[in-house]
This record gives structure tokens, C-alpha cells and sequence, in this order.
């Protein structure tokens, strides 16, 4: 597949001279790598603004995949990219399919609580969610015992199991959400102190608790660990919930997962005899032992089934001198559909911000890099599907990649660009993991801006967004938000931002396009994507991830086995 891109996009001499001219100033040396200083990049507010009024219009119905809405995403990015300059990215096509299947849960009874003389019921939405990745037409949780495994976390090379010691097969498993020492105040810890990693993330309590033949798992909803309210879950987790297609050999499966909120957990706990509090108290310290509550659960839901092909979507402008070296540029195109309506009555999750904005950043680039001409490297230009339903699409990129990973020098990836204006800094999410973060320095630099570090390292955002299926593949990606220390407000004003949209309008109906935003920051943040894709693809170093992060043998062991790539 690289013999075939690299006959196919060959360029004439003339254009690899009008491309240096364009794009480069003297290159820099820093910790060994050929970081060039690229020009300002001709970036169009104008696509900014159009693409992402278009993809977050009613007429999309909040683009969820497999709905009329990703047919009318996958028409718009291929014309704007093809109009943009760009080559198809997968041969002649545009466009990678991507298997996957929507189960809708429907009819769902109570989860009802039961032993030691109790009797508690909990309404669904109100009081819990939860949701089937079986292919099961009826779920049933039939007196289930539940146990409290902590933090849910098996970690061997970190000294840590919560499961040490208790059967939970055929049982409920009930979790806290985040790590064990997400509250401490510095990013020393067992878990990286207060920066979540991977353990910290639903995805990986529910793949635990399924390894550990779990009939069922409830995670405890907490504003502050989660990052997010219960709003966000229950608006989430219901509806069509779309999931990778499962093959032969697939890992197993608890019947049901899902969460509870905080309430209705105490509840549950304090019927067992227990508190709260002090479990998590005690589930914080290594050696914490799982608590069977002497109580059973209970619930049942129908379930509707159908395959989808849903798609990435990619596009390419050929590198003139290393075209099989490929920059990768990301950000995901889907977003709820429909959902749990406002006040008002709209159930249209439009998802203006999260992620339509991302996704016309790329079609912004791609309009910039070409207009700059080829660069020595390929650039492409990823939009990828299912982010939502836990980073599908970029999954299955990463595991069935069309430009191999050992030739993907690294990349950035986009999600939810800020709106309120610009800021000094920019905020870099999971900072110090790479290299790459000497490309983000030089970027940096040349803008006058600086760099903050991610506010919120509890909230493991590096491990919620598309860069993390291409980390866990070894592919350096970096990932950086908007900035808080806001030009107009400061810091105060920044936070004040960044706290209203998380509480009014991401994963709901009000995350619209609105005429009076303020692009002049987004502009900002875009032109440092510029600068640093410019200078990734101009450049004949291939940035590492830094010793001892989690990711480096992968990208190593990667490495070793081409002779094309890094």
C-alpha cells in the first residue's frame, strides 16, 4: 500500500521548490531533532465558520453514525476536501468502512435492591443508566450479588488488584470512577497522582469486570472524579449506543454495564451497613480487600440490534520528497443524534463545539497546507467516526490502518475548539509524554504564546479523545485544548467558560452554532496546528515518545520490525 501512494502522488521538481520556498525558514536542532520553523499558515475563518454551521445543523440531526446525518457528513467533507486540494486517502475512495453494530435498549424495569431486609428501588434515567454490549434481545439481572471492588483496577505492574482475593463471576460489580489518588494535589502517585491514567476510565473498569466474569457493573457517579454531571451520563447512555462488531475471538462480555448516581449508590451502601465515604477512603490505599455488600440486584431491559457500516474519512496531499512518511491530523465527525431534550423540547444533540469544529479545523488545514504547496512529507486528514461511543472509528483505523504505523511520523488530533475568544496560552493535555512537545515549543514560540499545563489532570483527557487509539499503537499524537488565561477575563474568565459549557451544553441539545461566537481564539489555537504540522511533515526527524511513558516500547517495538518508517 506505501509503493502504491508513494507512485501515485509523485510531483514535479518545480512543485517540491515552490513548497520549500513557501513553507520554510531555517531549520533548529533541539534534543537532536530537525524541528523547521514553518511560515503562518493562510487559514480561512470563513471555512471555520461554514463547515461548522453546516455540520451542526438540524438538517444533520446531530450526526450519528449510520443516520442520514453521517451520509450528509461523509458528501460535505469529500467535497470540501476535494475542493480543499486533497487526493482520496484509501485509493480512490475516500472514504474506510467500519463495521459496527447499534443496540437500542427499550423497556427497561427498575433496578431493584434487595437483603438484609431492604427493598430499594431506583427509576432508570433518574437514578441509573445502563446498556447491553451483548447481541441479547432480553437482559436480565436476576439477584445478582453485589460486591464493591474500589476503583475496579487490576494492575499488576503497579502492585495493585482490586479484584485479589474475591470470586465476582456472575455477580454486580460496583466501582468508583477515576484512579485511587486522583484528589492528591501534585502528579506523584501510585496512578500518576492526580492526572488519571487508563484504570481511571469507564472503558477500562468495564473490560476489567467482564476479565473477571462479572455478571453485571455499576459505576458510582461523582461530578468531581467523572469530570462531567450526571446530566452528561444520562443523556449518553441512552438512546442507540453504536459498538465495534465483535469477531470470533472477541474478549468476553458482562451482561449489563452502567452507572448510578451518587444518591441512589449511598442508598444502596447504607442498606448494606456501609458508608461511602469510608469505602473510598479505604479503597484508596494499596491492599484495599473487595466488600461483599450481602445484597442482590436486579433489572431487566429488551434490546433492538442492527449492523451498520459507518466510515471514516480521509484525504490526503502527497509529500514531493518522503511520501510514504505520513503526519496524521485528526478529529472525529459524529457526534449523539438525538437525545435527551431541553426544556424546550429540542432533542437534536447538534454537537456545535464537540465536534463540528474539529472537524472543519481539517478541512481549514487542508485548504492552508495546500495552498502552502506539497510538503516533504504526506499530510493527511482523518475524520473518524463513533469517537462518542468510546473512539471506534480511530480504534479501527489504528488496528487496520491504510498508511502504516511504523510510517506515521506522529500526528495531532482536534476536539472541541474554545469559543470565547483568545487566550496567551494554550493547554496541553498529557504534557511531557513526547517529543513532540519541542514541535508544540517552536510553535509556541513563534506565535508569542505559552504553554499551561492541563488544569484538570484528573479528568484523563488524554485518554478520552481519538490521539489515545493511535498512542496505544505507539503513534506520537499530540493533543492540545484552549487555553484558560483568556485575554479579556484572565484565568477567572477562562474557568468561568470552560465551566458553563460543561454544565449547560456539552453532550446536550444547547451545543449549537451561534453567529456571535468569537472565532479569533480558535484562529489562534489553529494557526499553532498549522505551524507544527508544517513542521512535522518538512522535517526528517521522527519525534519518540519520552523514556519511561507507557507508550514508548510499543512505538520501539514498532520501529524495530520496519525498514520504511522510524
Amino acid at each position: 500500500m506505501a509503493l502504491r501512494h508513494s507512485a501515485l502522488f509523485a510531483v514535479t521538481a518545480a512543485a517540491l521548490t515552490l513548497a520549500g520556498c513557501q513553507t520554510m525558514t531555517d531549520s533548529q536542532a533541539v534534543a537532536g531533532l530537525d524541528i523547521p520553523a514553518a511560515q503562518p499558515g493562510q487559514l480561512s475563518q470563513s471555512t471555520m465558520k461554514d463547515v461548522t454551521r453546516t455540520l451542526s445543523s438540524d438538517a444533520f440531526e446531530g450526526r450519528m453514525p449510520g443516520t442520514p446525518g453521517e451520509d450528509k457528513t461523509i458528501a460535505l467533507m469529500t467535497e470540501r476536501f476535494k475542493a480543499a486540494g486533497l487526493r482520496p486517502g484509501n485509493g480512490d475512495s475516500w472514504v474506510q468502512e467500519v463495521p459496527l453494530v447499534e443496540i437500542t435498549g427499550s423497556d427497561y424495569a427498575p433496578l431493584t435492591i434487595s437483603g438484609k431486609g431492604t427493598d430499594l428501588s431506583f427509576a432508570f434515567r433518574k437514578d441509573w443508566v445502563g446498556v447491553t454490549y451483548r447481541e441479547d434481545a432480553a437482559t436480565a439481572i436476576a439477584d445478582s450479588e453485589l460486591v464493591f471492588v474500589g476503583y475496579g483496577i487490576n494492575a499488576p505492574e503497579r502492585g495493585w488488584n482490586d479484584y485479589a482475593g474475591v470470586d465476582v463471576r456472575g455477580k454486580t460489580v460496583v466501582i468508583l470512577v477515576n484512579d485511587p489518588d486522583w484528589q492528591t494535589s501534585g502528579l506523584d502517585g501510585t496512578f500518576n497522582g492526580k492526572a488519571m491514567t487508563y484504570y481511571g476510565r469507564w472503558t477500562y473498569k468495564y473490560e476489567e469486570a467482564a476479565r473477571q466474569g462479572a455478571a453485571g457493573a455499576l459505576i458510582v457517579h461523582q461530578t468531581a472524579p467523572a469530570s462531567y454531571g450526571w446530566n452528561v451520563v444520562e443523556s449518553s447512555w441512552t438512546g442507540p449506543q453504536a459498538y465495534a462488531q465483535r469477531g470470533e475471538n472477541a474478549p468476553p462480555l458482562t451482561q449489563m454495564n452502567g452507572w448510578v448516581t451518587e444518591d441512589a449508590a449511598r442508598k444502596v451502601l447504607a442498606a448494606a451497613g456501609q458508608d461511602l465515604d469510608a469505602l473510598t477512603r479505604a479503597a484508596q490505599a494499596k491492599g484495599f480487600k473487595a466488600v461483599p455488600l450481602g445484597l442482590t440486584a436486579s433489572t431487566r431491559f429488551a434490546s433492538t440490534f442492527r449492523s451498520i457500516t459507518s466510515h471514516n474519512i480521509i484525504g490526503i496531499l502527497p509529500g514531493y520528497e518522503a511520501p510514504d512518511e505520513y503526519v496524521m491530523h485528526t478529529a472525529h465527525w459524529d457526534h449523539l443524534g438525538r437525545c435527551t431534550p431541553a426544556p424546550d423540547g429540542d432533542d437534536i444533540c447538534n454537537g456545535a463545539v464537540d465536534n463540528a469544529t474539529g472537524t472543519a479545523a481539517l478541512v481549514a488545514l487542508a485548504e492552508a497546507h495546500a495552498k502552502a504547496g506539497p510538503a516533504r512529507r504526506s499530510l493527511v486528514f482523518l475524520a473518524v467516526t463513533a469517537e462518542e461511543s468510546g473512539l471506534l472509528g480511530a480504534k479501527y483505523y489504528a488496528e487496520n490502518p491504510v498508511f502504516p504505523l511504523a510510517q506515521t511520523v506522529g500526528g495531532i488530533n482536534m476536539d472541541a475548539f474554545q469559543v470565547a475568544g483568545p487566550a496567551k496560552d494554550v493547554t496541553v493535555v498529557g504534557p511531557g509524554k513526547s517529543q513532540l512537545d519541542l514541535f508544540l515549543d517552536a510553535a509556541l514560540k513563534a506565535d508569542g504564546r505559552v504553554a499551561t499545563p492541563n488544569p484538570k489532570p484528573e479528568a484523563g483527557y488524554y485518554y478520552r479523545s481519538d490521539h489515545f487509539a493511535f498512542a496505544k499503537e505507539g503513534v506520537p499524537m499530540l493533543y492540545i485544548d484552549g487555553g484558560e488565561d483568556l485575554i479579556d477575563g484572565g484565568t477567572e474568565a477562562g474557568a468561568a467558560v470552560a465551566a458553563d459549557y460543561t454544565e449547560n451544553r456539552y453532550h446536550g441539545p444547547k451545543d449549537e452554532f451561534n453567529e456571535a461566537w468569537d472565532w479569533s481564539g480558535v484562529m489562534a489555537d489553529l494557526q499553532l496546528y498549522y505551524r507544527i504540522g508544517r513542521a512535522l511533515s518538512m522535517s526528517t526527524s521522527w519525534p519518540n515518545w519520552n523514556e519511561g511513558d507507557e507508550f514508548k516500547a510499543v512505538r520501539d517495538r514498532s520501529c524495530a520490525g520496519s525498514t520504511a518508517g522510524c
